[in-house]
């Protein structure tokens, strides 16, 4: 006798994580909630890239670009796309960069990172 096969495919749009999805835990322009490393990034804004990029472990380079933020949102499934992140970049870098120096540290306290 004949067998019949139905195989059935479904999309995955969402893909399997260790996170939840979730927003960063500060704002974009949230500079009172973390006053030193708001200095740090207008006094020393290479330097809090390479902070950054250390805590990754990737590039000293690296750090002060879209691309770090866009990695950062993907391995912790925080929610945005490459145009926020560009445009974040694009119109207040330091801001962008303290907003993710500030979810690394918030992180690392909370034994996530």
């Amino acid at each position: 006798m004949g067998e019949v096969f139905i195989l059935i495919t479904m999309a995955v749009t969402n893909q399997p994580g260790r996170f939840e999805p979730s927003d960063f835990q500060t704002g974009l322009c949230d500079i009172c909630d973390d006053c030193g490393t708001c200095c740090y990034g207008w006094f020393c804004f290479p330097c809090l890239g390479c902070s950054i990029a250390s805590d990754m472990d990737e590039c000293c380079l690296c750090g002060i670009n879209m691309a770090i933020r866009s990695v950062y949102r993907t391995r912790y499934n925080i929610r945005g796309s490459l145009c926020k992140d560009y445009m974040a970049y694009f119109f207040c870098p330091v801001c962008a960069t303290c907003q993710l120096k500030r979810d690394i540290d918030r992180r690392k306290e909370q034994g996530i990172f």
